[in-house]
């Protein structure tokens, strides 16, 4: 396999890119090669190098602890749990939640072969103990594997003495009702408030 081939078939395998696109990726790629190719390989270089997982709560950075562990502003009182790396980055993009976070590094799953003992949910029974914990947020998806991992959680939190709640579910901010699927209706229909 030559040099264009590997790199064709190494971009392919990139979430969201088939071979078509990656062929296209590629030649742009080349033809860019002083301003883009090789700065490119420079910082994938580099972030292979540097990049950590944290010991703490499962973020990647280049420190371990993370800077989110290591903010003395967030509150650690509070944890929330995320199934993967990007839940956690969605959530800080959106800059809505000052506490900590806790990466799962996946879901309950039988059919996937995923099981509790694959999860990181010991680290996270540890943590809730820790003095000053007050609230878990299970901010697992809403599929029907985030929903049994928190369940699963929930159980295996029941007594370590904090508040442990989830993230609400239904229409969207900006949702039109006509628009939604039948579960998002429904979700949202069963978990209503009282208008104040």
């Amino acid at each position: 396999m030559g040099d264009i081939e590997r790199l064709v078939h190494l971009l392919a395998k990139l979430p969201g890119l088939g071979p078509r696109s990656a062929r296209r990726a590629a030649l742009h790629l080349i033809k860019r090669r002083e301003s883009l190719l090789e700065p490119l390989a420079a910082a994938l270089g580099d972030a292979a190098a540097s990049v950590r997982t944290c010991a703490t709560c499962g973020n990647l950075d280049t420190t371990d602890p993370c800077a989110v562990c290591r903010d003395a502003r967030r509150d650690g009182g509070v944890i929330c749990v995320v199934e993967d790396v990007a839940d956690l980055w969605a959530l800080e993009r959106a800059g809505a939640f000052r506490g900590h976070y806790h990466v799962l590094g996946g879901v309950l799953s039988a059919l996937d072969g995923v099981g509790p003992e694959d999860l990181n949910i010991p680290a996270l029974v540890a943590r809730a103990r820790e003095d000053g914990v007050r609230e878990v947020i299970l901010a697992t998806n809403a599929t029907v594997d985030g929903q049994t991992t928190a369940h699963y959680i929930a159980d295996r939190l029941a007594d370590c003495g904090v508040v442990v709640s989830g993230l609400a579910h239904g229409v969207p901010v900006g949702g039109e009702l006509d628009y939604l699927d039948d579960g998002t209706l429904s979700t949202a229909l069963k978990d209503r408030h009282p208008v104040s």
